[in-house]
């Protein structure tokens, strides 16, 4: 019986540092593999588009392009990509606009600790996730 491939993950943050963290926090997850990392929306769009990720942990704040912006290109270019939005920002009805852009689900940065990982194990199995 051959092994399931890993969950393939693509970490889109501005800050190296988030993006670093990040993949510490999802690797330590077994059978799971950060795939690639970009710095702002274009470059999400790039990596998708190359690396064909499972799921897209996306910021919305960034330069060049939002995630908010990234996240409807990927949704519409590839469907079958789980996108969650990881944000430093709450607003009001915060996942009704991550909803409309395409994305699965949202967590609060200041929350990850606690919900990167079931947010991720949801998505996974295409089930939404939204503890903002």
């Amino acid at each position: 019986m051959a092994a399931e491939s890993p969950l393939r993950i693509l970490i889109v943050d501005d800050q190296m540092l988030v993006r670093g963290a990040v993949r510490i926090l999802l690797e330590s997850h077994p059978g799971w593999r950060v795939c690639g990392e970009a710095a702002d929306g274009l470059e999400a769009i790039d990596k998708t588009r190359e690396l064909h990720p499972d799921i897209v942990v996306m910021d919305l704040s960034m330069p060049n392009m939002s995630g908010l912006e990234a996240t409807r290109e990927i949704h519409s270019s590839f469907p079958h990509t789980q996108i969650l939005i990881l944000t430093l920002h709450y607003f009001p009805q915060m996942d009704k606009v991550v909803q409309r852009a395409g994305a699965q689900g949202c967590v609060l940065k200041s929350d990850s600790s606690r919900y990167l990982i079931p947010a991720v194990a949801s998505l996974s199995k295409s089930q939404p996730f939204f503890a903002a």
